[in-house]
């Protein structure tokens, strides 16, 4: 739920380039949690725990293909259960935001041989390929049809027929992938006779055309299906297949399939049955709903709705025997861990007190314990603590945190005997140690955070973190760096960073903070005062109320409440130039920006813009929909939330930046702005980046050149230095 992503690249995101959240790729356990498989010098290496000794388990021969020169490159890799074969991604390609179509190879360690799997499609063209769990099978999505073969490479037939660019089996379309971060569409079933999958019907949905005028002489257009604010989504039904037969057998959900999403299913472990989650258009109705995958029969068994949104459920955890299961939800106003029963009739609350469960990292049920990261005394840094699984316990601190304050996360074994342990903050480059779970203690002093630690040198000019308290009562968490050689008797210009919306804070203690990742220089050694804040909605460790009280809110609470904290901080630091004020922004960002440049032009004197929603109704349903309620029956939130409504405000110095082939936020944002602010006759300063997506880093120079033109103009319009 709360969890801070670097550079999803969505409206939903930007924060920093440097605000590492110490977490780190994921840890490929070994089955039995005594060790971890890696790529090495080409090949796949079993290292175990806790003496770190090391085993190639796939060398570089077995992966060099008969009649090929050269091992294939392992992208990532995957075991069947019985560890005697393994699936290889090589060769990969991006769809959208990553790189997840390629080619697999089955590696074959009992017989030492390598196999290409779907070597008759096309190059690059093979998605999510899994082993059945019985090893005999392969299962994988080539341009939107299930395929499924022998894992020699043999007897491969489609599971589906009927995908196309726009009828999508097994995968996702883009609003699915952009704001569910649902990718891998497709399940094998326990017994491997079965596989149950999604399939998206886009071909509703209307093309925005992206025009390309540079790589011809005639310029061409560039479709992208995308649901816009108001539109209809994707109808979405999951299916069973039968490997045997390749017939499906559709799930009966109840309720539209337009009008509602599932953003999350599993197979109900060693069973026959499904469990899915059903959202409804306005995403504040949930239902979860277990499956007969053989009739199609579906019985919810549990249900939940909210005055704002709901969030997708994570990956479900099956405890006492497949008897119950974990949700996590804030209906109680924090976000909380709940055990369920799997007839819906019994409900236990696990967690329990004013504070939210920011990400479960185990379950332990042999030992009755589930750890988790949260912080109830300092929204901006996370911690492990544990409590007992049955809900009868209280609430420990794992993490040493008065030794460690900042950032942690954990990546624990399965069998809760080892972990990786990630630490940052704003004064520590992050670091990891490898320790005994069990006991909290590193494997060697020599590799332990705490020796790690006293070799970094003390930072010079330290991050400072603060409170400030608004003339409305609300208390906000922030971060300041000060100018190298800061003299209180001077004046400095203030730079604001913001974001601002429900899909990540900027104010974290995370090694980062203080850092202006797009500035080409030093900014404290320039002179600038840096800050950043956490507004209302953020999603931050501060319970429901806070993060929803945004709900139909975007572009006004979040701006009234960044607004009013810079105005406290300027009346209650003389050191503050209020003649020097700016703000930028990206994506969400980008928009609060322009917000707060025309909403309180009074305390804002420069912003730069980047790649900003400037009408909210311009952008995808499943986003905005969710945090604004639909546009039924009036779109009064939607336009007292835009920038275009206030353009007409604009008093200060703007530079507005955006990419032609952005995607995500479309540069038709761009032109409407422009269009409202030539209307007023308002002067700013325009920089359009040509076929550059969201994050304008495609292209020879492009990063550089947008580094120093937001330099120039931060520079000239709001100038560096002490008066």
């Amino acid at each position: 739920m709360i969890k801070n992503l670097f550079i999803k690249l969505s409206f939903a995101c930007i924060v920093s380039f440097l605000a590492i959240n110490a977490k780190a790729q994921n840890v490929n356990w070994a089955e039995d949690g005594n060790g971890y498989y890696q790529v090495a010098s080409g090949e796949v290496v079993l290292v175990t725990l806790p003496k770190s000794e090391r085993k190639t388990v796939i060398s570089s021969a077995l992966l060099t293909p008969s009649g090929k020169g050269a091992p294939i490159a392992v992208r990532s890799f995957q075991f069947s259960k019985d560890g005697k074969k393994a699936l290889i991604y090589t060769n990969s390609k991006k769809v959208w935001r990553y790189d997840t179509r390629g080619d697999y190879w089955l590696a074959d360690l009992a017989t030492n041989k390598i196999t290409q799997i779907g070597k008759d499609k096309p190059e690059s063209s093979l998605m999510f390929a899994k082993i059945s769990p019985d090893g005999t099978k392969v299962a994988y999505v080539s341009q939107h049809n299930l395929y499924v073969e022998n894992i020699d490479g043999s007897a491969g037939k489609a599971l589906t027929t009927d995908g196309t660019d726009r009828m999508i089996n097994g995968t996702f379309d883009w609003v699915y992938e952009e704001e569910f971060d649902c990718r891998d569409g497709f399940r094998w079933s326990p017994d491997s006779k079965t596989i149950a999958y999604w399939q998206i019907d886009a071909t509703k949905i209307k093309n925005f055309l992206m025009i390309n005028n540079t790589d011809s002489i005639y310029p061409y257009t560039i479709p992208v299906e995308y649901p816009k604010v108001g539109e209809n989504p994707s109808a979405c039904k999951v299916g069973v297949v039968d490997v045997a037969t390749a017939k499906t057998n559709w799930l009966n959900i109840p309720g539209d399939n337009v009008q509602h999403y599932i953003p999350r299913m599993q197979w109900v472990p060693n069973s026959n049955e499904i469990i899915l989650q059903q959202l409804n258009r306005e995403q504040n109705e949930s239902k979860v709903f277990i499956c007969n995958a053989s009739t199609g029969t579906a019985k919810a068994i549990y249900s939940e709705a909210a005055k704002a949104w709901i969030d997708a459920q994570n990956d479900w955890k099956w405890l006492a025997d497949n008897k119950e299961f974990t949700i996590l939800s804030d209906k109680d106003g924090w976000n909380h861990l709940y055990r369920i029963s799997r007839d819906g009739k019994k409900t236990t609350l696990v967690t329990k007190g004013d504070y939210d469960v920011i990400d479960v990292k185990l379950i332990d049920e042999k030992n009755n314990y589930v750890y988790f990261l949260a912080s109830p005394n300092n929204a901006t840094q996370k911690y492990l603590y544990k409590t007992k699984l049955d809900g009868k316990g209280k609430l420990e601190l794992v993490t040493p945190a008065t030794l460690l304050p900042g950032t942690h996360n954990y990546d624990i074994s399965p069998s809760a005997a080892f972990a990786r342990h990630s630490y940052n903050s704003a004064l520590v480059r992050p670091i990891t140690e490898w320790m005994n779970f069990a006991t909290g203690n590193p494997f060697t002093m020599d590799g332990s955070i705490t020796n790690q630690l006293a070799k970094q040198p003390a930072p010079k000019n330290k991050v400072e973190f603060f409170k400030v308290t608004t003339e409305d009562g609300i208390e906000m968490d922030g971060w300041m760096k000060k100018p190298d050689n800061f003299n209180p008797d001077k004046k400095y210009p203030v730079v604001f960073y913001v974001y601002g919306e429900p899909a990540s804070p900027t104010a974290s203690d995370t090694y980062g903070a203080g850092i202006n990742f797009l500035y080409a220089g030093d900014m404290a050694k320039d002179g600038y005062i840096y800050i950043s804040m956490d507004n209302r909605g953020a999603p931050v460790p501060k319970g429901a109320n806070w993060r929803k009280s945004i709900y139909k809110n975007i572009g006004v609470i979040n701006i009234r409440d960044q607004a009013m904290a810079a105005k406290k901080l300027l009346a209650t630091n003389s050191f503050m130039d209020k003649d020097r004020v700016a703000v930028w922004g990206w994506s969400g960002g980008g928009s609060s920006t322009l917000n707060l440049l025309f909403q309180y032009p009074e305390i804002y004197k420069t912003g730069i813009s980047i790649a900003a929603v400037g009408n909210q109704l311009t952008y995808d349903n499943i986003y905005q929909e969710r945090y604004m309620g639909t546009p039924f029956p009036s779109k009064e939130a939607y336009v007292k939330g835009s920038p275009v409504t206030y353009a007409k405000n604009l008093q200060g110095n703007l530079l507005y930046i955006h990419g032609t082939g952005d995607d995500n936020v479309h540069y038709q944002n761009a032109e409407m702005l422009i269009n409202e602010l030539i209307k007023n006759k308002k002067v700013f300063q325009l920089m359009s980046y040509p076929n550059r997506t969201h994050s304008i880093s495609e292209g020879a120079g492009t990063s550089e050149h947008l580094s120093l033109t937001y330099t120039k103009f931060l520079k000239d319009n709001c100038p560096p230095g002490a008066r």
